[in-house]
């Protein structure tokens, strides 16, 4: 949880204490808390805020470098390891401050004791975990520890790891406040240990998935075909490639040929005109991830697929839907079930995934949103199918999403006038038709200095073809930047 100032807990606590949030005098009630963030842990994630009273009266407390040491202590008895995020928020005009422990949902590592119990809550309480839920839990994480991903390659050493992308993850989970500032260091081995991705000092498989820097043979299905065809059927192609390397090269890979491929619409708001893809940008974003993510990646033979037509764009993964889902549930931001939740996790670290399984439902709004039909969902031959159809679309191709062969003619002349590839102005004018942070927008360009790129790239766009959301507070940390 990032960003957690006085009035965000003052909205936090008009809420009441529930199932995922709860209220401690100080810490002097530390254990009890605890108890409870091992219970949050067990469940879905939850909020332990000291100084605040059972009625929501927010106190404070004297925050010293002894009760620091002491929350960290405490936090240590938690078995197995788990990551609790520690804020110390000021209340302003006074010399106290409020406290927040924060977890995440853990469902691969769970159940979760402290002290050597476990414990679960029952909407506002916590409670002890009865031994049949205990040992039910216990199961389910066995299951979970057979799964490909999880599985040890003796073979493969750090070596075969891109160091950079690991410590690039980190930067982003801490940027995203998704990790804990703890994190940052750069002993990648100690980084992979917290990550769960090495076992007695062997790699596991979605080690390999996420950080390979090569296309290792072990992995054949770390593989991305991209096609783009002539009409809507697949007899003639205009673009065919495939992509071998780890999750986030293909991802790139994958956001660059859509780019290319997509054509341009335009929409009238108010006075000024405003141009976007022809499917939006974060739907694709979060159904490629949701593809590579979600993937049965024990299926060798098959491989993630992108195809973009003159009607429809189709992403397509080899799996399933989990067993007790239907279209309605899969459409739903309740259900979160991911099937490999290592890769999830570290996805969910680096913002790519959220963790409450709202991503179909993302998807669903922004095309609704763009005047799109809403994407379909199916399972053909073992692949699950995602079908975006473009708007204003007729036989011969043409209407308001057409074949989308001159990605960035129209930007010829202001890249003359700025001295900017008029591939680069495009993408970026594209990406900003919803507010984007300086972060988001060097990671799309794979630019590691997002201070150098804003001077190259934004600062001329600035006023004319972007704005900032916080134009009074030019250098705010929550600034970002949206089309015009």
């Amino acid at each position: 949880m990032k960003d957690l100032d006085f009035n965000t807990i003052k909205s936090l606590i008009s809420n009441k204490e529930g199932n995922q949030l709860e209220f401690k005098k100080t810490t002097g009630q530390i254990d009890r808390g605890m108890e409870t963030i091992c219970a949050f842990l067990n469940y879905s994630g939850g909020l332990v805020l000291f100084g605040v009273l059972d009625d929501g009266t927010i106190i404070g407390q004297d925050v010293t470098d002894s009760t620091k040491r002491s929350i960290a202590e405490h936090i240590r008895e938690i078995e197995p390891a788990a990551d609790v995020t520690v804020s110390y928020i000021p209340i302003p005009a006074t010399n106290k401050q409020l406290i927040a422990l924060h977890v995440e949902e853990s469902k691969a590592k769970r159940p979760f004791s402290y002290k050597g119990r476990p414990y679960m809550r029952v909407e506002s309480t916590t409670v002890t975990m009865p031994q049949s839920i205990y040992d039910d839990m216990l199961s389910q994480r066995d299951i979970a520890r057979n799964r490909w991903e999880v599985q040890l390659n003796p073979d493969m050493t750090i070596n075969d790891l891109d160091e950079n992308e690991i410590l690039k993850t980190v930067r982003l989970g801490i940027e995203s406040g998704r990790l804990p500032e703890n994190t940052s260091n750069n002993d990648v081995v100690d980084i992979l240990k917290r990550f769960e991705l090495i076992r007695n000092g062997y790699l596991k498989n979605a080690a390999a998935v996420l950080f390979a820097n090569k296309s290792l043979e072990d992995y054949p299905q770390c593989v991305l075909r991209l096609a783009r065809f002539n009409g809507i059927t697949k007899s003639e192609f205009i673009d065919n490639k495939i992509v071998q390397g780890n999750l986030f090269v293909l991802l790139d890979a994958a956001m660059s040929f859509l780019f290319k491929h997509l054509s341009l619409s335009g929409v009238i708001e108010g006075i000024e005109r405003k141009e976007q893809l022809a499917v939006p940008y974060i739907a694709l974003r979060e159904a490629v991830v949701n593809a590579l993510c979600h993937r049965q990646y024990r299926t060798v033979g098959a491989s993630v697929g992108i195809a973009i037509y003159d009607d429809r764009v189709e992403i397509e993964n080899p799996g399933n839907f989990p067993y007790d889902w239907n279209l309605d549930d899969v459409k739903s931001e309740q259900r979160s079930n991911p099937r490999n939740p290592l890769i999830a996790n570290v996805l969910y670290k680096r913002k790519l995934l959220e963790n409450w399984g709202r991503g179909i439902g993302l998807m669903v709004s922004t095309c609704l949103k763009q005047g799109l039909p809403e994407p379909q969902f199916k399972l053909i031959n073992n692949f699950v199918v995602v079908t975006f159809r473009y708007a204003n679309y007729t036989n011969n191709g043409v209407g308001q999403q057409g074949a989308g062969k001159e990605s960035a003619g129209s930007w010829q002349g202001v890249s003359k006038e700025l001295g900017i590839e008029p591939e680069i102005l495009k993408r970026i004018h594209d990406f900003c038709i919803e507010p984007k942070s300086l972060m988001e927008i060097a990671e799309l360009l794979n630019l590691h200095d997002r201070y150098k790129m804003k001077k190259k790239y934004i600062d001329p766009l600035l006023g004319k073809y972007i704005k900032m959301t916080i134009p009074d507070k030019p250098n705010s940390r929550n600034q970002k930047y949206v089309s015009i």
